[in-house]
């Protein structure tokens, strides 16, 4: 079970539990979405795992399902309680349903206006958009089992947003040449979110001055808004100099790591890995022997 302060979140038989499961999900599909009632109920119902979101009333709000063939769906949450955290903690209980069943990845089919959220819990893009039950759709998998590779920028964007939204206090931005990803508006809104948090946090920034002026108007804005929280050094030991990859680390120990920093092609590890372990203390080394960016002070930072 996963609790919040105002629902729980449990793995339900579907044979107890489907009348309570349907109600979310004709009041979402059919009555909301206009999807066709005959296509809300399949064959796969009965042979799913199956997430129910309940108010402290015990009040059905929300409802998922993982299929046989691995793949998250049906995911839906009545109008009255979205934004409030109840389709994170549905997808996160699905995920750990996955991980008990030894699943080594799971895929889902997003619709379009979803994407951003599926990213930023660790789903990564493939292929075209398509048509499901007259809406447009978007495939995403999340490996479980290690780290996935990021092929393009949709991936890319995704992966940063992912690693972002999982921090709790700590980013660590190891950036070559990345001034085209942090233009983008899923990556600036996920490091606005963390930035503006009410919690204590730091984003720690490796930038070497060449890169600065092609940081993006909209991220050196930010970081004038809230020097408490950025922290920027410049490399200048000959070895940390020489360093060409670039990563995006966090404190739970995820990490999109590029071996060549101005390609967007690299690794998503999302759970604590060898290859995060490296990527951290190479940050740390760096780090510590890195100074002030005297090139901040021509952004008055």
């Amino acid at each position: 079970m996963s609790q919040a302060s105002d629902f729980n979140v449990l793995i339900v038989d579907y044979a107890v539990q489907h009348l309570l499961l349907h109600r979310v999900r004709n009041a979402v599909f059919v009555d909301e979405q206009k999807v066709p009632a005959e296509l809300e109920i399949d064959e796969l119902d009965p042979l799913s795992q199956h997430a129910l979101a309940l108010d402290a009333t015990g009040n059905p709000i929300g409802a998922g399902r993982l299929t046989p063939d691995k793949r998250i769906g049906r995911m839906a949450v009545l109008a009255s309680w979205r934004g409030r955290g109840v389709g994170e903690v549905l997808l996160q209980a699905l995920l750990e349903q996955a991980g008990r069943m030894g699943y080594g990845e799971v895929s889902l089919h997003a619709q379009l206006h979803a994407r951003d959220f599926y990213a930023r819990n660790g789903f990564l893009p493939e292929g075209v958009e398509f048509e499901e039950a007259g809406i447009a759709h978007q495939t995403m998998r999340q490996r479980l089992d290690g780290p996935m590779r990021v092929q393009d920028r949709d991936q890319a964007c995704a992966a940063t947003a992912a690693v972002i939204h999982r921090a709790r206090r700590l980013l660590q931005l190891q950036l070559r040449g990345d001034s085209v990803l942090f233009a983008q508006p899923q990556v600036l809104e996920a490091l606005r979110r963390f930035a503006t948090a009410r919690h204590d946090k730091q984003v720690q920034i490796l930038l070497h001055e060449a890169d600065l002026p092609a940081l993006p108007a909209p991220l050196q804005a930010l970081i004038q808004r809230l020097p408490s929280v950025f922290q920027l050094r410049e490399p200048v030991d000959p070895e940390d100099c020489q360093v060409t990859s670039a990563a995006i680390g966090n404190d739970q120990g995820d990490c999109y790591f590029r071996p060549i920093g101005a390609r967007i092609e690299g690794e998503l590890a999302l759970h604590p890995a060898a290859q995060a372990q490296r990527q951290e203390q190479l940050f740390q080394r760096i780090w510590q022997r890195s100074r002030h960016c005297n090139a901040l002070r021509a952004l008055g930072i």
